[in-house]
C-alpha cells in the first residue's frame, strides 16, 4: 500500500429549484486482511444515506477509483464542505 491516502471527501449539491440536498463521502480505509476499502456513502441531507464498500488488493487501485469517483460527482455539480472545527 502506498504512502499516499486521500483524506475523506465531503460532497454536497444543493438546487433549492429542483428541492435537491444530496451528500457524497468518499474514505479509503485498510481491511483486516492486507487489502484497502473504497467506502461510499450517498443520500439525501439528513438521512443516513446508502453506503457501498468496495475492496481493493492495492492502495493504487483504490486511489484510483476514489479519483475518478470524485472527478465524476464535481462535474454533475458536487462541491466540497468546508469543515468547521
Amino acid at each position: 500500500m502506498p504512502n499516499f491516502k486521500p483524506a475523506p471527501l465531503h460532497l454536497r449539491r444543493i438546487d433549492a429549484t429542483r428541492n435537491m440536498r444530496r451528500f457524497y463521502l468518499l474514505s479509503i480505509q485498510p481491511t483486516l486482511f492486507g487489502g484497502v476499502s473504497l467506502i461510499r456513502n450517498w443520500g439525501r441531507i439528513g438521512t443516513n444515506g446508502q453506503t457501498m464498500v468496495q475492496t481493493f488488493d492495492g492502495g493504487d487501485e483504490a486511489s484510483d477509483a476514489f479519483g475518478r469517483l470524485e472527478r465524476a460527482k464535481r462535474k454533475r455539480g458536487y462541491a466540497a464542505v468546508e469543515e468547521t472545527v
